[in-house]
């Protein structure tokens, strides 16, 4: 078993300069935030280093670089495209990458102009890459964790987890949201999806919407794993115009709960002893999907189409 390497400048700069002599005068400094599935790091002004964290992580670089140069021409935002990749040495046993650096800040609400613009511009981004031709492109796996596939996959974790917050969250309500989920299956034809649309992957420029980075749990399946933003950042009329632009049926709104729902689960049930601030935050992810759940219920009727 691969222990978990020590990611630091020292090792950056070593793999630089034996891998890429032609930077190896260059500056290399992290990147705040610099990531959980990836280290990242500054290479002088314009570029970037991304070494996978763990062994889980590592499958998705030599498919970021296949695939994103192909997806960027398509795309309305920039998106990473790999410069080099590397590979294992200097005690570090992935391959790893470079990029060319996009500017931005990631997408946290103070930073947002609009929100419900911001809404309407992300849609139309991931409806644009769901249009892309997904021929041979890499289907749910490990290297993504079976985004994209079928929440089945999860369902030993999500009861196991509703158990676990008996008394803590609305337990009945998480499990019908769950079961709803799980009925509501895919049957589309495969298309692109990123498969971790979350604010600390989105780039805001002069408050809007400027770029989509981390394709790491990207592939072709159902994008309906790409809406758990909706419950995380979104609320009200943004995540209104959200779902308006969006080709998402009853269904995949059901299983776009049950992505988001399964993730905060976990999250809660995992840490609820050990990371009170992100605690908060699921708990709050929880309430937002149930809440959600509940007023489509009373109101069939009004629902976005």
């Amino acid at each position: 078993m691969v222990s978990e390497p020590n990611i630091d400048i020292t090792l950056v700069s070593r793999l630089i300069a034996t891998q890429f002599p032609k930077w190896k005068d260059l500056p290399v400094r992290p990147v705040a935030p610099g990531g959980w599935d990836n280290r990242t790091f500054h290479l002088g002004g314009e570029m970037t280093v991304r070494l996978p964290s763990a062994a889980a992580y590592s499958l998705q670089v030599e498919k970021e670089h296949r695939w994103l140069p192909r997806l960027a021409p398509l795309l309305p935002l920039p998106i990473p495209v790999p410069l080099a990749m590397g590979v294992p040495a200097e005690s570090y046993p992935w391959h790893w990458s470079v990029y060319r650096w996009i500017e931005g800040e990631t997408a946290e609400r103070e930073r947002i102009a609009s929100l419900p613009q911001f809404a309407t511009d992300l849609a139309a981004f991931l409806v644009a890459l769901q249009r892309i031709d997904a021929t041979g492109g890499p289907a749910p796996g490990q290297h993504n964790f079976f985004r994209g596939g079928a929440l089945s996959v999860y369902d030993g974790e999500a009861r196991q987890a509703i158990a676990a917050l008996d008394g803590k969250i609305d337990t009945a309500a998480a499990s019908a949201v769950w079961e709803a989920a799980l009925a509501a299956q895919w049957h589309g034809a495969p298309v692109w999806f990123h498969g971790d649309v979350s604010w600390g992957n989105l780039l805001v420029r002069q408050g809007r919407l400027s770029a989509v980075i981390d394709f790491g749990t990207s592939g072709v399946g159902d994008p309906a794993c790409d809406l758990a933003i909706a419950w995380t950042l979104f609320e009200g009329k943004s995540r209104e115009a959200f779902r308006a632009g969006l080709p998402a049926d009853e269904a995949m709104w059901a299983r776009g709960r049950g992505w988001t729902l399964w993730k905060a689960l976990i999250t809660v049930a995992g840490q609820i002893d050990a990371n009170p601030v992100e605690v908060e935050k699921s708990c709050h992810v929880i309430d937002e999907v149930l809440a959600d759940r509940a007023r489509e219920r009373e109101a069939p009727n009004d629902k976005p189409l």
